[in-house]
């Protein structure tokens, strides 16, 4: 099956399943705008948990805030937002569409690996175990013509990005004839820049009003408030200053479902330390990242580190952690080196100083900044993503399952009286009312045991109990295990000790130690 046609019924189980809604919905929804249903909303504090449990409670030199929404606007000047938080632009005359001039290039650099990638695996299923990829690369000639290609119109678009020069992006597009996907002409518009931030204002009167911002990111909040923490926290370098909250961009090409939204979630955390030790503690927050990712159970072969050839004005390092999703490797998790930008812009702009002394040294200066940086949504699409699965049975069926790992699951155990009556749902329910206090539980009796066994498996539910007669003579269950669906009997008694550990955060937390 096409991965595109993979991903379309991935955001189908997301709104079957109530994991995530369109915005509004019922006024045939709001674009970029998605809802989390009720089972999206414990998926995604799941992975909110996770972050923040790994940051806070596996680091004592790390705490966490919780910044407001709106900020004094002159915050955004001194980041450089209100100066250069832009998108290039460029629309299509015919559909009147709107796009992202570099989205538009990077697919078409992603074309041409494709066509690679599609060369390498007829070859590879061909020749079998003898195979020798490197060998086949260096000497297939469409394989040679395709990467000739792809990297003369990367080295074009890396020059022109470098530059920000608009011109150039303009020409790549018009020189390798890309088209509009929806009227399929190339009746391009000049590209031009946009600035992503959400204007409003603030004033109990329209004459007292005055501009504001919806915060673009929640990074800002963090350093405002690093004085306050670093004080009133008796903090020493290094230390670290997590947080989680929503972000929000005017994104004129929001795509790709909860991929690239206009209302979203950042775990951030910025990770304070002293200048010309940066690129040692880099390298570490690398690492350690990458580790928390693969801690989920999903294979190494799914993440990959892109570094930045372009860096931002504030960076002298960065890279992207990013995830096999269905539409290929895409970024869901920053890092970067800051140097001192932040902290040295805010003392700026504020004439306030905001420097660190250093008690071992008797000296003051300006911290430098390690920030790691994750999207929650994208978090939760590549969870979703590589959960979903269809798997076809001995009799012939194919059931739908997410194999989400067990922690970050919405639901841990369903609780199934095989029969409504008998005493079954009452035993049934005196379980769960014991159970529910520890892990998340849903009691089930609608429907034959194979339905409710389906709907858990589409939801993700690691484990399933089934209430039958022998558990009222002998106080015992039918635990059933979501992935290779096999059944033991097991006491009552020790169902608690048996699921709470593998269902609890705690046991991916202790991947990480």
């Amino acid at each position: 099956m096409a991965q595109e046609d993979v991903f379309k019924k991935i955001v189908a189980h997301c709104k079957e399943y109530g994991f995530v809604f369109p915005g509004s919905d019922i006024y045939d929804g709001l674009g970029a705008v998605y809802d989390y249903g009720q089972n999206g909303v414990e998926l995604k504090n799941n992975i909110k948990q996770y972050w923040w449990q790994s940051m806070v409670l596996l680091h004592e030199n790390i705490v966490g805030i919780d910044s407001a929404v709106f900020m004094h606007p002159t915050v955004w000047k001194a980041s450089g937002h209100v100066d250069a938080f832009n998108d290039p632009l460029i629309d299509n005359r015919d559909s009147k569409k709107r796009y992202r001039a570099d989205v538009l290039i990077e697919d078409q650099i992603a074309k041409y690996e494709e066509k690679i990638e599609k060369e390498v695996a007829k070859a590879r299923k061909r020749f079998g175990d003898a195979f020798d990829e490197a060998q086949f690369c260096a000497t297939n000639q469409r394989v040679i013509d395709n990467q000739t290609r792809r990297d003369a119109l990367h080295k074009r678009y890396e020059e022109a990005m470098n530059a920000n020069d608009l011109k150039a992006l303009y020409q790549i597009i018009i020189d390798e004839e890309i088209v509009d996907p929806i009227s399929g002409t190339r009746n391009w518009t000049e590209v031009r820049q946009f600035n992503l931030m959400f204007k409003t204002e603030v004033g109990s009167t329209a004459e007292g009003a005055s501009a504001i911002y919806l915060r673009p990111e929640t990074a800002q909040g963090i350093f405002v408030n690093y004085l306050n923490v670093q004080k009133t926290g008796r903090m020493k370098l290094p230390f670290g200053i997590a947080q989680i909250g929503k972000a929000f961009r005017n994104e004129i090409v929001a795509r790709q479902f909860i991929f690239r939204m206009r209302e979203f979630e950042q775990m951030e955390m910025q990770f304070f330390v002293k200048p010309g030790t940066e690129h040692e503690w880099f390298n570490r927050w690398k690492e350690w990242r990458m580790k928390w990712h693969q801690a989920l159970g999903f294979g190494a072969e799914c993440y990959r580190f892109h570094d930045h050839e372009k860096l931002a004005h504030y960076a002298n390092a960065a890279t992207d952690i990013e995830f096999k999703m269905p539409f290929g490797f895409k970024e869901v998790e920053g890092i970067h080196s800051r140097t001192d930008y932040d902290l040295r812009r805010h003392e700026e702009f504020s004439g306030k100083s905001i420097k660190y002394f250093d008690p071992e040294t008797n000296e003051s200066y300006t911290p430098y900044d390690i920030e790691t940086s994750i999207g929650v949504d994208r978090m939760f699409l590549s969870v979703m993503c590589h959960a979903y699965t269809e798997e076809k049975l001995d009799n012939g069926e194919t059931r739908v399952v997410l194999r989400l790992p067990a922690a970050l699951a919405p639901v841990k155990l369903a609780v199934l009286p095989l029969v409504r009556k008998d005493g079954l749902p009452e035993k049934a329910r005196e379980i769960m009312n014991e159970l529910k206090f520890h892990f998340n539980c849903k009691y089930e009796e609608k429907d034959t045991i194979g339905k409710r066994y389906r709907r858990a498996d589409a939801i993700g539910t690691p484990y399933c109990i089934t209430i039958d007669h022998d558990t009222l003579k002998e106080n015992t269950v039918t635990l059933r295990d979501r992935d290779t669906m096999t059944q033991e009997r097991v006491p009552v008694e020790q169902l608690r000790a048996l699921i709470e550990d593998k269902v609890s955060i705690t046991s991916l937390l202790k991947q990480l130690q």
